[in-house]
């Protein structure tokens, strides 16, 4: 017990996995690949994965560490998004609880993960009786909005996003709504930025299929290098969430990782980490409190 599982999900982008599983083969003690045994969607739609996808797997795992879990993850009386949550939870309870539960979506690229990997291991006696002390883990996106010609689109600023915990009570999608810890790691996430076919394709097959505003696909055709600061609200569900956009003259991910290292507002500074991290320890802290004073009241009532 007490090792690094790492989970990713398998679906129409699987050639994505290509790009997302080598980060982490040498810090993981195993990873899991979830797949719908029926190759069916959290939409209900039919997927199909070419031969050669499973021949390059099984020689890249020269350390035979990536294990299959195939099962039912389809049921037609769940929302999309509800058919994502419960897959993630199905998942998880085969990597084991007990261990790390790190779960990776196939378009989602750790700059460094064995250094998440070693921020994760200050916190190892969360493993001990995990059901008592629920907790998760967040990075930081840096989310890639589309690819031109000769450069890329991001969101102007790091985003939030969950990737960890030690009990996977999951509430929607991976996130548990337990107290957060924030790690000063990047990640990143390809997100939307996909050939239009490939996109129109996510939109449908997703979690977010039907919450997606009917003016995104319009503004994200129509966004490129030379006009993108004409336009702000970039979101696919509330556009104001992702309010502007940058440019970065490349489309290698080496080259990118070089670029954020320049640009100050893509840092993860220690004062705002510290805030963050206090301000859930302080909103958990009164939570346990208030439960605990309930409770005493109850008592005596």
């Amino acid at each position: 017990m007490k090792k690094i599982h790492v989970g990713f999900l398998l679906s129409y982008d699987y050639e994505k996995l290509k790009l997302s599983i080598p980060p982490v083969y040498n810090s993981a003690d195993k990873i899991f690949i979830a797949e719908d045994i029926n190759k069916i969607t959290w939409s209900g739609n039919e997927f199909v994965v070419d031969d050669s996808f499973y021949a390059w797997l099984k020689e890249f795992d020269v350390d035979n560490k990536i294990e299959f879990y195939r099962d039912n993850f389809y049921i037609p009386e769940l929302t999309a998004l509800e058919n994502d949550t419960r897959e993630r939870y199905l998942l998880s309870l085969k990597m084991g609880i007990g261990n790390w539960l790190i779960q990776i979506d196939s378009d989602e690229y750790f700059i460094d993960f064995e250094n998440f990997v070693s921020n994760l291991r200050k916190y190892d006696h969360y493993l001990d009786e995990p059901e008592k002390k629920k907790v998760q883990f967040a990075c930081f996106w840096l989310i890639i909005y589309k690819y031109t010609k000769e450069g890329t689109l991001f969101v102007d600023k790091p985003m939030k996003s969950v990737f960890a915990t030690n009990y996977p009570n999951y509430k929607c999608a991976r996130r548990t709504n337990e107290r957060t810890i924030y790690f000063d790691n990047l990640v990143l996430h390809e997100s939307i930025a996909r050939t239009e076919e490939q996109l129109v394709c996510k939109l449908k097959n997703w979690g977010h299929n039907n919450e997606v505003n009917e003016n995104f696909l319009k503004k994200w055709v129509m966004v490129n290098e030379t006009n993108y600061n004409q336009f702000e609200d970039f979101y696919y569900i509330n556009p104001k969430r992702w309010k502007k956009l940058d440019y970065l003259p490349t489309r290698r991910f080496e080259d990118i990782k070089k670029y954020i290292n320049l640009k100050p507002k893509l840092q993860i500074s220690r004062e705002y980490l510290l805030l963050k991290n206090f301000g859930q320890w302080f909103k958990f802290f009164c939570r346990k409190k208030a439960l605990e004073f309930s409770f005493v009241f109850n008592l005596f009532h």
